[in-house]
């Protein structure tokens, strides 16, 4: 990720104080975890996505417990925090979540980035998914 793209995310972020990723109401607007299915048709194929507005973008992945440490000083550089979800064969599952307006450039650029983070701590990058706040009825 460039500078200028990190400038904007950062602006993006302030211009959305409310949305986190603990928000109340959030449901899955989009989600990958086919790596043969290009993130712009995820997104394109989405109709609860709204492009325009911010989102929680959350990776899904599987590191080595001793490696947890490491992957959350790297992934909070760029404003993703690393929550702990469960453990299975010896590796634990964790999301890599941040807020952000999605395009399919920079989610295809996030997973690729979460798949060699992911290798080389050990791990595995199992996809992503997008939640935003509950459509009003």
């Amino acid at each position: 990720m460039g500078l200028l793209d990190r400038l904007l995310d950062l602006v993006k972020r302030h211009e959305t104080p409310g949305l986190t990723a603990d928000t109340a109401g959030l449901e899955i607007v989009a989600e990958a975890f086919d790596p043969v299915v290009a993130d712009s048709a995820v997104l394109a194929g989405s109709p609860a996505w709204v492009s325009t507005a911010p989102a929680v973008l959350r990776h899904h992945l599987l590191l080595p417990p001793d490696r947890l440490a490491e992957a959350a000083s790297i992934l909070a550089q760029d404003g993703y925090d690393l929550r702990e979800q469960s453990v299975s064969g010896g590796l634990t599952r964790v999301h890599a979540v941040r807020v952000q307006v999605l395009d399919a450039l920079h989610c295809a650029q996030e997973r690729s980035r979460m798949a060699g983070l992911a290798q080389r701590l050990g791990g595995d990058a199992l996809g992503w998914d997008a939640l935003q706040p509950e459509a009003p009825a």
